[in-house]
């Protein structure tokens, strides 16, 4: 194993250099727990959840000294072994360690491990496991977990397109493995198949952009890549965008491919935390910001990233608002926040950086959030229908503390996480100028307000007003019993409920954030627009406003009705249908390919089984006249020969004659 860190003398920079040259520990960890998991069998019941958080808590600790030792921020390569030697594809396995792959060491590991151990706790009695046998599928379980950390660190941390697809398949195989977890579950099985072939549709945008750039430039070294992007023709480099965005929407779950992301809730709620919050949906918005040398060559490639992101912040936005099951909500509420982050690392320089803060804040808030939901759920008899909750705050209170931190970051409430990531893409959004920053930064205002009201709504549904449980039973005819979660959950989501409240203001003083990543996202590029900064901090926290105050309109000061009303408006009915993108998939791309299907098969069976059966036919028919010749008497073979003489003598004498 060869490293590019030049030898020193100097102990501490020597022992920067070998903590550096191992960071394929921080893989290597969870990765060798999840073989052991599954290898050892039943005899890890018992031990099976500890050893999963011990190795992704370890990978945690690694990261930050990774992190703390790790100087001047100019990308360092550590190659670990030849990958692929075929001729001119020579690929090899190694690392990228930069400030945009640390800050996401450190969100995938450390949200990760306070994952890992309120799953410890909410996994410990699984009422869905087959048999009755509680405990024996908790160890598959973590396995899984693991399984998803290391493809996760292999994804972000790999130093080649070839390397990041790895871990981009390793992420989408956990999750449909930890999606289908419950598998006995009919819903379950269909929506990890869902999220799997969706994704599939992404990757093969992927990696046909993979297959341009080595075609191109006869490399997928994002070293050399980046060096020589310069080579690409507009149109190539337009291409490329357009293929890598493409994988980025079926990971991100972005328009229009966004419908498997709220079925991934069929699994149970620390996948859902993992899933939607820091890990698997960040990865889109990953690969666009670890892409940015080729968009910001690309404008056509920028715009396209900075519209899908629109549009799908206003569709997730627009779907939650409909939604009564509490993790749906949030699983639309993730749909929506992603789309603002793909809006930011679509405007280009102006917005890498306020692209990858919205991650990580984002990351604190939701996954508290997700959490919450589901401290909320085994308080409620895994209960997720908030038409049947209310008044919780009394019987839950540090799950509705830390569920209001998190509500108020999500919202931009001022001075907490999300007040300083999301406003500040809003104001870059009406900083790019002309029609495209009117455009994208009211579609970045609405969004907001959306976002505050069916935030307050789920709230005001879960905590507050009367309880509506105490005359309900659950699907098992039992009451509800609505009690506080152990420590084992709840300290995890105090730990994100403190980043939903801090991070944002740590990241932006003196710039922090945006300094750090300058070496692997460029400079910050501050525009210009129409309206000043402190205006549009005003409006934006004037719509959030707005959004809580309709919500307490239509919730707060109204009982909430159990029982859904058959008769709605057109547009509620179609958020409810999730905007028709479940139909629009099924007429688009299901129905034509089940067609296509069908009639390939026709074709097969009449066209080529026919012609070969006509072929068969024919000769076996041929073969039978042929064998009545056959009688097995000499004197009708006598006859025959004499036929054939005179046959043959006739026709000499025909042809011999003038």
């Amino acid at each position: 194993m060869t490293t590019s860190f030049p030898a020193s003398p100097e102990p501490v920079q020597a022992a920067q250099g070998v903590i550096q040259t191992n960071a394929w520990l921080m893989i290597a960890l969870p990765l060798l727990g999840a073989a052991v998991l599954l290898l050892a069998g039943r005899r890890a019941n018992g031990w099976g959840h500890l050893l999963g958080c011990a190795t992704v808590i370890t990978s945690f600790v690694y990261g930050l000294v990774l992190f703390a030792t790790a100087g001047g921020g100019q990308a360092q390569q550590v190659h670990l072994f030849s990958w692929i030697p075929v001729r001119a594809l020579q690929v090899d396995f190694g690392l990228r360690i930069d400030p945009l792959s640390l800050v996401f060491i450190l969100l995938i590991t450390g949200v990760g491990a306070l994952i890992h151990i309120y799953s410890v706790g909410y996994m410990a009695h699984d009422q869905q496991g087959r048999s009755g046998a509680q405990n024996t599928e908790r160890r598959r379980f973590f396995a899984y977990l693991n399984l998803f950390v290391a493809a996760m660190l292999i994804l972000v941390l790999g130093n080649s397109f070839v390397t990041l697809y790895l871990g981009w398949e390793g992420v989408g195989l956990a999750s449909y493995l930890l999606i289908g977890f419950w598998q006995q579950r009919p819903s379950a099985a269909g929506a990890a198949t869902k999220a799997f072939v969706m994704n599939r549709v992404g990757d093969v945008g992927l990696a046909l952009a993979i297959f341009l750039l080595f075609a191109q430039l006869g490399t997928t070294q994002y070293s050399e890549v980046f060096a020589r992007a310069g080579e690409l023709s507009s149109g190539t480099l337009l291409a490329i965008t357009l293929l890598l965005l493409l994988g980025a929407c079926g990971k991100s779950g972005q328009v229009p491919l966004q419908a498997w992301l709220p079925d991934a809730m069929e699994g149970p709620t620390p996948v859902s935390a993992l899933i939607h919050a820091a890990t698997m949906v960040t990865a889109g918005v990953y690969l666009i910001a670890r892409a940015n040398p080729l968009y910001t060559l690309s404008p056509g490639g920028q715009l396209a990233v900075a519209v899908v992101g629109a549009v799908t912040l206003l569709v997730g936005c627009v779907i939650g608002c409909a939604y009564d099951d509490i993790k749906k909500v949030l699983a639309y509420s993730t749909v929506s926040q992603i789309g603002y982050m793909m809006l930011a690392v679509g405007l280009g320089p102006a917005g890498y950086a306020l692209g990858i803060m919205h991650l990580l804040t984002h990351g604190f808030f939701k996954a508290g959030l997700f959490l919450g939901a589901g401290s909320v759920m085994h308080g409620m008899n895994d209960e997720v229908d908030m038409r049947k909750f209310g008044g919780l705050r009394r019987y839950m209170p540090i799950t509705f503390a830390t569920f209001g931190l998190g509500y108020l970051a999500l919202i931009g409430f001022p001075f907490l996480s999300g007040y300083y990531s999301k406003d500040a893409i809003i104001a870059a959004a009406f900083g790019t100028g002309g029609w495209q920053g009117w455009v994208f930064g009211g579609v970045a205002v609405l969004g907001a307000a959306l976002t505050a009201f069916y935030m307050t709504r789920l709230v005001l549904m879960t905590f507050f007003g009367e309880r509506r449980w105490e005359n309900l039973t659950d699907s098992n005819g039992e009451k509800f019993h609505p009690h506080e979660s152990p420590a084992v959950m709840t300290a995890p989501m105090i730990v994100l409920a403190l980043g939903s409240v801090g991070a944002g203001l740590f990241f932006t003083t003196g710039e922090r954030l945006v300094s750090f990543l300058t070496p692997a996202l460029g400079e910050l590029q501050e525009g210009h627009g129409a309206l000043p900064h402190s205006v549009i901090q005003l409006l934006t926290v004037g719509f959030a406003a707005l959004g809580v105050v309709v919500a307490w309109l239509f919730v707060g000061r109204k009982p909430v009705a159990v029982a859904r009303p058959q008769r709605v408006s057109p547009p509620v009915r179609a958020a409810r249908a999730d905007l028709y993108g479940n139909a629009f998939n099924r007429v688009v791309v299901v129905r034509p390919i089940s067609w296509l299907t069908r009639g390939l098969v026709q074709v097969d069976n009449r066209g080529v089984d026919g012609a070969v059966n006509g072929v068969a036919a024919f000769l076996g028919g041929a073969s039978r006249g042929l064998r009545r010749w056959q009688t097995g008497f000499v004197r009708s073979y006598a006859l025959s020969m004499l036929a054939g003489g005179v046959l043959l003598v006739a026709a000499m004498l025909t042809v011999g004659t003038p």
